[in-house]
């Protein structure tokens, strides 16, 4: 039997220590980063998951990212018209106070006068902003929706429209997000407008007071409904972020599975490629110092 010896048992010691240190640094990668995948050739098809998770998260950023903004916007309006209805609350009372009998008409024209300031705080409500778009223009946002004119029977005009956004708020969810201002304050029969007008009329003429004041009751109850849809604006809005953070959480968890490293796994890996290394560079060492005739004993 013939012994055949490898005259270059160097190049082997370095081919296994290279062998040995890529898989050192692969350990040495997982403890460091907590990541099993740290390049596309580790996992492909894990790959491929994690970036169908990633499209999915920055479109939930997206939604979530509009509802903040669409929340601020439903605020900002239904606290307008709360005070809407807290200057048509003040002109009912005037009305109410109005109506009195034994009032003189310098009396009637005094309260007409506090009216007259409610009717111009409400065309300012109407035309209330909300990074520059006006909130009761319909989908016409450029455009303050009401504008003063006298040959208006309420010397109010809208020239807003009557159109109703519509905005996606998670994946095939779309909500309408506006009211036109005609829907809220000039509808026929409860116009804010027309109503204090004719208040202010009654009053400074000792007309029929208390039919005007009916007439600003009836606007107060019209504001008051329409005001219901934004407080279900805001409900709609509320479940709809808790259902994309909850999808958020699903994803984060659904990456932690695709990416994490188990560490304790990790970090045996690494130790036993630090013993390998080690192993190696003393083998190389004590054969360094072997000769021929060492192989053959």
């Amino acid at each position: 039997m013939s012994l055949r010896v490898n005259p270059d048992l160097s190049r082997n010691l370095l081919a296994a220590l290279a062998e040995n240190r890529e898989h050192e640094y692969e350990a040495l990668q997982e403890v460091a980063s907590g990541r099993r995948l740290n390049s596309l050739s580790d996992d492909p098809a894990a790959v491929a998951s994690l970036v169908g998770n990633h499209t999915q998260l920055s479109a939930m950023n997206q939604f979530l990212r509009s509802i903040s903004t669409l929340r601020s916007s439903a605020q900002m309006a239904d606290s307008t018209l709360n005070s809407v209805v807290l200057a048509l609350t003040r002109a009912i009372a005037l009305g109410v106070q109005g109506a009195n009998g034994t009032l003189t008409q310098e009396n009637r024209l005094a309260i007409a006068k506090e009216v007259r300031g409610l009717q111009e705080q409400l065309l300012g409500l109407a035309n209330i902003s909300f990074q520059g778009n006006y909130l009761f223009a319909g989908t016409a946002i450029d455009t303050a929706p009401f504008v003063l004119d006298p040959a208006a029977p309420a010397g109010v005009r809208y020239v807003g429209n009557t159109a109703v956004s519509s905005v996606e708020i998670a994946e095939g969810q779309t909500i309408p997000i506006n009211l036109p201002g005609s829907q809220v304050f000039t509808q026929p029969g409860a116009d804010v407008f027309q109503a204090v007008h004719d208040l202010i009329g009654t009053l400074e003429t000792s007309g029929d007071v208390a039919a005007a004041t009916a007439e600003v009751q009836k606007a107060f109850n019209l504001v008051n409904t329409q005001r219901a849809f934004y407080g279900s604006t805001l409900a709609r809005l509320d479940t709809a972020e808790l259902f994309l953070n909850r999808e958020k959480f699903e994803l984060a968890r659904n990456e932690t599975d695709l990416v994490g490293a188990d560490m304790a796994a990790a970090a045996t890996k690494l130790v036993q490629a630090e013993n390998t290394r080690n192993a190696t560079l003393a083998a190389g060492a004590r054969i360094s110092q072997l000769s021929l005739l060492d192989f053959l004993r």
